[in-house]
């Protein structure tokens, strides 16, 4: 504990200032002691108000020493009033077992002196007012205190409760915003890249050989510009996406069913794809569609970035599930074009969010992708 405060030392110079002045009124039980004797308990009272923050408990005791003086010689007003602030000061900054203790004691003072009253005087009357001024002195002090340090608790715990939402809030604020950042690395990366290494491996050709004729250059030509115009597109599309509410409207959503637009244009740049689909194909799920689009444009990707000269693509369309399979052989030479390892990620990602299964790897002599897609949303 500190030690005395100064509010607390000024309060108990005020106490003392009142009781004397009580005292001089007369507001005492005259019996065998003068005025001046009662300044002495009095005292005592007011040092406990002086420590009744700092030291609770020596505020209680000086209480009790002050009410046995004061009783014994009167009693005081000025005394007893400044004495229910030493219980209410004993109660509410002492330890909190401390005040069903002093509440039973105090009620039980009370019903007592209110026992003993009626029988002194044989009148209910006495009795009453006597269990009363007990319970007034004794008992409301104590209850008060009591009520008063819940409440504050209960403060304190609402206060730490509101924190802890508000940093709840805040990490939830942070996870969204860092989904939302990888949601559209994921798209931006699955739209792009399937567009720019078709224009790449288009360009080095071009480039690298210097037996094609006017023709050949402007069919080649043409994929690009084609490839350019598309991934703008696409871009632009996203971009209206991304600056209005609410989720992806149907009419700009990628579906599965589109996935003979991706190995055409795969065919385009030089890659030998062979597509079946297999079982009829349904209404999908958004989610199920867009990422059965996504896996099959970037497992395109990839194979004429890093593959050989074909690639097989499978659809398969079962009661409850779609099954995506995309094999290419790998000559061990590539084409040449770099990568960031995104590709591999963002579709184990895609199936993740739709409760799919998702492997890539090794496969004979080249390289496989398969996906299981639920065709039921997750709830």
């Amino acid at each position: 504990m500190g030690g005395v405060r100064r509010d607390d030392a000024l309060w108990a110079v005020a106490c003392f200032v009142s009781g004397l002045l009580l005292l001089a009124a007369g507001a005492y039980q005259h019996r065998w002691a003068s005025a001046p004797l009662f300044a002495g308990p009095l005292a005592i009272a007011c040092a406990g108000v002086a420590v009744r923050r700092s030291r609770p408990l020596l505020s209680l005791g000086l209480g009790v020493v002050a009410f046995l003086g004061d009783f014994a010689m009167g009693p005081s007003l000025g005394t007893v009033l400044i004495i229910t602030d030493n219980l209410y000061a004993g109660v509410r900054y002492g330890p909190r077992a401390l005040g069903r203790w002093m509440l039973g004691i105090t009620s039980v003072i009370a019903v007592v002196a209110g026992v003993i009253a009626g029988a002194l005087f044989r009148h209910w009357s006495a009795a009453a007012i006597f269990l009363v001024q007990g319970g007034l002195v004794g008992v409301t002090p104590v209850f008060t205190a009591m009520l008063t340090r819940q409440l504050q608790d209960q403060a304190l715990s609402e206060r730490a409760r509101a924190e802890q939402v508000a940093r709840l809030a805040e990490l939830d604020r942070a996870a969204a915003v860092q989904a939302e950042r990888t949601r559209m690395a994921r798209e931006l990366h699955d739209m792009i890249a399937n567009h720019f290494s078709a224009i790449a491996i288009q360009s080095t050709a071009v480039l690298s050989r210097r037996d094609l004729d006017a023709r050949a250059v402007r069919e080649v030509l043409a994929s690009i510009r084609e490839n350019s115009v598309e991934g703008m597109g696409e871009m632009r599309a996203m971009i209206g996406l991304l600056r209005q509410d609410g989720e992806e409207p149907e009419a700009t959503r990628r579906r599965l069913a589109e996935a003979g637009e991706l190995a055409e244009r795969a065919r385009e740049a030089g890659l030998d794809v062979r597509m079946r689909v297999d079982g009829e194909a349904g209404e999908l799920p958004a989610s199920v569609d867009l990422a059965g689009y996504r896996i099959v444009q970037e497992s395109l990707t990839n194979a004429l970035k890093h593959g050989g000269k074909a690639a097989d693509v499978v659809i398969g369309y079962r009661p409850g599930l779609v099954t995506l399979t995309v094999d290419n052989p790998i000559d061990g030479a590539g084409r040449g074009l770099p990568g960031a390892g995104a590709g591999i990620i963002g579709m184990r990602e895609r199936t993740a969010l739709v409760g799919g299964v998702f492997e890539a790897g090794p496969y004979g002599d080249g390289w496989r992708v398969r996906a299981e897609l639920p065709t039921r949303e997750i709830t």
